[in-house]
């Protein structure tokens, strides 16, 4: 009981100088040393009576985190050589030492009773591992295949053409105070307007139903009006009720909620790849939604994360938002405290059906060894990527430098915990880690030689090889994306998320088809042939044929006359080059092409000479011929006159 009080009183004490300080240190250890005899019942080699070399340290007053401590002062003696050196000391410049708090306790109390940390430092060794079997996938053949317009529909469902609808009616009554009345039915011409801009690329948009560049494929199924008017308008969720979410993607989150339970619905293999997709987008609009990478095709953008198979076909994505990337996703508290590639490949990781066969590969944006063993222990997902130096956990392995003298397909492999790090020269040196393929067995790639001006073979590990194999799915399904893009540019930075997710719903059920054409052994059509197969089937299915012929007399007569639109005048080129275009008689009289709409000469039975150029009638009024002026011959007067050409009488 004795001792306890007195250990209490020694650490409550405070001294306030620093003499007072080094003699409560001087106490401290003194006493811990009686302690230690009086335990273990010997002494230790530093005590102070027995070696006359014992040198205690003191330390300045410090603050919570640090404590500055200085240079050890000497014990006195009585020796010449110790008084010299003690001068020496006493006259060389005293630097301080910052070290944190833990070290200065332990310096302080060496005798303190603490349990020994464990050593955390990974032993690596020169050693391989063994290659996970990932089993053959077979998928279950179709009996027969299905329309394009029935794969798109897989994806882009009936409940999302539902949706637009209703929110698009409900946007338009708040901003005009009434609806502009759309349908399913509409949004599917409109879709299909959309679908047939992806593959015929105009200029502008209103070319398409000019009159000197019509597109009647287009054209023909909405008026222009109209199809400005429902792109003006169209909305996917509604604003009043999501202005106050912590969800930046508000204006489109359903449309893609919608869109990722149907492709997590579709049959994937064992081996998945996680990567980046940027979303062109260069307005300012989005804010800091809008990013940036400097080695993308599109540098500015919306940013996704995907997971998809080596065929290109995407499982699932994620929208980056910055801090609030995750506020729909629950995270543990030791998936809170990774870094964000690897919370990243952590979400997406989560939705693979068969996680303990399945291998997911990424690059060094994603990859650490945290992130490998993470996955591993916590979901049995084994994983492949490139790596970051310092990411590798600390991995011996030789430097770019000696690996370079080797020369190409020279590689350096270290293990630890299951997991192996391999640099490998190529063009240059690249690392890698995985737990789920090793070294061996080597192969061989073709490489071009500077110095023999040919292919040579450099050996090359097996994880390599994996990698490249099934790396490319993500960056395939953005390449078939961008074939046929859907025009997207607008002012409203939600525009360019929906044409994605129209051209990504092509991209997807035509991977989905050409897969099940591989099954059944048959040809498949081209993406261009797909998409245009499911834009006419939006246009055409489920709707009433156009009628052809003369209405029945039973039939109410038209509320509205059909506007004819009139052909189009020559350029003025063409009708001044005093070329043909002469009135010719015809014994079948028509209505003028020219005139307006209550004229007094409305019938006329001349035509133009050239009719592949001018109208095929026209009254005499519209068809006097007119010529530019010129000027006179040489021999004239010199005063320019206009030709009066005398018309061919009729017979």
């Amino acid at each position: 009981m004795a001792l306890c009080q007195e250990i209490a009183g020694l650490i409550c004490s405070a001294p306030t100088r620093k003499s007072e300080t080094k003699k409560s240190l001087w106490t401290h250890g003194l006493f811990w040393q009686k302690i230690v005899k009086d335990s273990d019942g010997e002494l230790s080699d530093d005590d102070p009576i027995e070696d006359p070399d014992f040198q205690p340290n003191f330390a300045d007053d410090s603050d919570e985190s640090y404590v500055d401590v200085s240079m050890e002062e000497e014990a006195p003696s009585t020796s010449r050589s110790t008084q010299l050196s003690r001068k020496k000391s006493k006259k060389r410049k005293r630097t301080l030492k910052t070290v944190p708090l833990e070290e200065a306790e332990d310096t302080l109390y060496p005798y303190s009773f603490s349990v020994p940390k464990k050593d955390a430092r990974r032993i690596w060794k020169h050693e391989d591992i063994e290659e996970l079997q990932v089993p053959a996938v077979s998928f279950e053949p179709p009996e027969a295949l299905q329309s394009p317009f029935q794969y798109f529909k897989m994806l882009f469902t009936d409940e999302m053409i539902d949706h637009i609808a209703y929110h698009t009616n409900l946007y338009s009554a708040q901003e005009l105070g009434d609806t502009i009345k759309t349908s399913p039915k509409e949004i599917e011409d409109f879709l299909s307007i959309l679908l047939f801009m992806g593959v015929f690329n105009f200029p502008s948009l209103e070319d398409y139903w000019h009159h000197e560049s019509r597109f009647s494929v287009i054209a023909d199924i909405m008026p222009k009006k109209r199809f400005q008017l429902l792109r003006r308008f169209i909305h996917f969720n509604d604003n009043q009720q999501c202005n106050n979410s912590g969800d930046r993607f508000n204006k489109i989150r359903p449309l893609f909620d919608m869109l990722r339970e149907q492709c997590l619905q579709i049959p994937s293999t064992y081996k998945h790849s996680v990567d980046e997709v940027m979303v062109a987008y260069k307005g300012t609009r989005a804010g800091n939604l809008r990013q940036y990478i400097a080695n993308k095709p599109h540098k500015w953008g919306f940013k996704l994360f995907c997971r998809a198979s080596s065929s290109g076909i995407i499982h699932d994505l994620l929208l980056y938002q910055g801090a609030s990337t995750f506020f729909n996703t629950t995270l543990s508290e030791e998936e809170q405290m990774l870094p964000l590639g690897a919370k990243v490949v952590t979400t997406l990781c989560k939705t693979i059906t068969q996680p303990r066969l399945s291998v997911v590969f990424c690059d060094n944006y994603f990859t650490s060894f945290k992130l490998v063993k993470y996955l591993d222990t916590s979901l049995g997902v084994k994983c492949i990527g490139t790596v970051r130096p310092n990411r590798t956990g600390g991995a011996t392995l030789m430097t770019d430098k000696e690996l370079t003298k080797k020369g190409r397909g020279a590689f350096d492999y270290k293990a630890a915990e299951g997991v192996i790090a391999v640099k490998w020269f190529d063009n240059k040196c690249v690392n890698l880690l995985s737990n789920a393929v090793g070294v061996m067995p080597l192969s061989t790639v073709k490489r071009w030689s500077k110095e023999s001006k040919a292919k040579i073979s450099i050996p090359c590990p097996s994880l390599i090889h994996a990698y490249n194999e099934h790396m490319g799915g993500i960056d395939l399904s953005d390449m078939l994306v961008h074939l046929y893009k859907t025009p997207a540019k607008s002012t409203r930075w939600y525009l360019p998320l929906f044409g994605y997710v129209l051209d990504l719903c092509i991209t997807i059920s035509w991977l989905v088809y050409k897969r099940e054409c591989g099954q059944l052994n048959q040809k498949p059509i081209s993406l261009k042939r797909f998409r245009l197969a499911v834009a006419h089937s939006l246009k055409q299915v489920n709707k009433p044929a156009s009628k052809v012929g003369r209405p029945s007399s039973s039939s109410p007569p038209p509320s509205k006359k059909r506007h004819i639109t009139r052909p189009s005048q020559p350029q003025p080129d063409v009708r001044y080059d005093s070329c043909g275009h002469w009135p010719l008689h015809c014994d079948k009289r028509g209505r003028c092409s020219y005139c307006p709409k209550g004229s007094s000469i409305k019938a006329s039975n001349r035509e133009c000479e050239g009719p592949q150029i001018c109208p095929p009638k026209m009254c005499r009024r519209r068809g006097e011929l007119q010529v530019p002026e010129i000027q006179a011959l040489p021999e004239s007067t010199g005063t320019p006159r206009r030709l009066q050409l005398e018309r061919p009488k009729p017979p």
